[in-house]
């Protein structure tokens, strides 16, 4: 005689249930603390909803898999198939994305026939791998180190900004960020600026006294924050962060793109101001400040190689173009210059492919984001190229121990020249400037901020000019000329010897270097 089962019991399936309903709710909400340990993982979902279409294509399978051949079999299908949609669908949503992408930037630019003239008061000098040396050798906080490297204005003057961050496990999660140091980059002996005071949320810090972690629990959450930088106004320290927000397009397939949704401000008590662009734009703290996001700006220019079409970029390349890769430790384009007409990006683009000519010149207005495209009528040279001419103009430069660095266009009385800084490899300081005209490929070298100025304000350098003089030389003095002379006493060759330079004399075996 068989048992029948015993009835259930009402309050054991309760009890599941609310033991169900109250873990789900924990996690709901450690889920909804951590959010900004998240945020990377939900931003990509939500701005790719090609996955969305992807789930909902795998659970079709799916469900006529069960019914049809079982869990087993439909479970072996399942995963090659879902690993394929995902992976397939996010590589042509990105295709996809760069086309919308750069047919935006196309249909929204504005063709010039020259660029703006650059401002000889602001010139671009210090690189940022200098800056950083600069910056780390004058600081004087064993508990702190320097933290970001970003572009700032402050006394109408470009700056590289940097946090002072707590340094060391400890006081990572002890301390709070110090303060704020600037490096002048308009000037080649700059002086180091320091702004103490801790702010409430800053960088580099432990989340809980982090601007990022305030950001994505009291500000916008579903935006791609861009890299802070420092704003210093009467004396108070703000940190500046612009944001892109996604645009969705649902055809030909989902797949969204990157726009400029505004700049987050976060005061040094840690109060957050979220600023549409207009918004910036009016803000006094934000005054002369670039607003539009670096990473938006070389994302929708390097989009514009598929003007004519994805499949193009894998076949012909007609017309197309990349942008240039530019020799310079830890940075690249967009350059920031001041010009008479306020502060640009600038990105140089080559042709796809081997070649190095210059293909064209993008600018983007660092407060407004309007695009600019200068496409030259003649054949001129990129900033590749310069640097290769600054290394044959100098024969006798170590380029061993020498580095060309950030070429970046300069334009004076309507001609355009490559500005290129030559750095000794250990990012110490600058060695001297060199003006490539783009056309003709002339390398004019000069070595003092006032040279740079005089260069750049279309007054002729004249050689001989010192470091104290307005003017500035043609070709920098050299210190030294060595000769080598025939036993008759006829001079056979001559070499000029620069302040940067050495002379190392070699017989058989033995080095001497006097």
């Amino acid at each position: 005689m068989s048992e029948r089962p015993g009835p259930s019991l009402p309050g054991n399936s309760t009890q599941l249930a609310a033991v169900a309903v109250a873990t789900a709710l924990l996690f709901a909400l450690a889920a909804w603390y951590v959010r900004p340990w998240l945020h990377g993982l939900v931003y990509v979902l939500y701005t790719t909803p090609v996955f969305v279409l992807a789930l909902l294509v795998a659970g079709a399978i799916a469900a006529v898999g069960l019914r049809r051949a079982g869990v087993s079999a439909t479970l072996n299908v399942l995963g090659p198939v879902v690993v394929a949609l995902f992976v397939g669908g996010a590589m042509l949503s990105g295709l996809v994305a760069g086309a919308t992408l750069g047919t935006q930037t196309m249909d929204d630019v504005r063709t010039v026939d020259g660029l703006d003239a650059s401002d000889p008061e602001n010139p671009r000098i210090v690189t940022r791998a200098v800056a950083d040396r600069y910056a780390s050798n004058t600081l004087n906080f064993p508990q702190y180190r320097i933290t970001g490297s970003d572009v700032t204005v402050y006394n109408d003057t470009l700056h590289w900004s940097y946090a002072l961050s707590p340094d060391g496990l400890y006081n990572h999660f002890t301390k709070r960020q110090h303060g704020t140091v600037m490096v002048d980059m308009t000037e080649q002996n700059t002086e180091i600026k320091t702004f103490e005071g801790d702010l409430t949320k800053g960088i580099g810090t432990a989340h809980y006294n982090n601007y990022k972690w305030a950001l994505l629990k009291r500000g916008e959450y579903l935006v791609d924050y861009q890299d802070p930088f420092m704003v210093v106004h009467e004396g108070e320290q703000h940190i500046a962060v612009p944001y892109t927000k996604p645009n969705f397009h649902f055809a030909p397939l989902p797949h969204t793109t990157p726009e400029w949704g505004g700049v987050a401000l976060v005061d040094s008590d840690g109060t957050i101001t979220d600023l549409s662009p207009a918004e910036a734009r009016e803000s006094e703290v934000l005054g002369d400040q670039r607003l539009y996001p670096f990473d938006l700006a070389r994302q929708r220019v390097a989009a514009t190689k598929y003007r004519n079409g994805i499949l193009n970029t894998f076949t012909a390349h007609e017309d197309e173009i990349e942008v240039a890769p530019v020799p310079g430790e830890g940075n690249e384009q967009p350059f920031l210059l001041r010009t008479e007409e306020g502060p640009e990006y600038v990105v140089a683009v080559e042709p796809y492919g081997e070649a190095q000519g210059l293909r064209e010149i993008w600018t983007v207005d660092g407060r407004t984001g309007e695009y600019e495209r200068y496409a030259p009528n003649q054949s001129l040279f990129g900033p590749r190229k310069a640097a290769d001419y600054v290394r044959q103009a100098a024969r006798t430069t170590d380029w061993d121990r020498f580095d060309p660095s950030e070429p970046i266009p300069v334009v004076v009385d309507d001609r355009l020249y490559w500005q290129v800084r030559v750095v000794p490899s250990d990012n110490s300081g600058i060695s001297y400037i060199a003006f490539v005209d783009a056309q003709t490929s002339d390398v004019t070298e000069v070595e003092t901020t006032p040279q740079v100025v005089a260069f750049m304000e279309g007054r002729q350098p004249r050689p001989g000019d010192g470091a104290g003089d307005e003017g500035a030389g043609e070709a920098r003095r050299p210190q030294m000329i060595v000769q080598r002379v025939a036993p008759n006493g006829t001079v056979l060759s001559e070499m000029e010897v620069y302040g940067n330079e050495s002379v190392r004399i070699q017989r058989g075996n033995a080095t001497a270097a006097p």
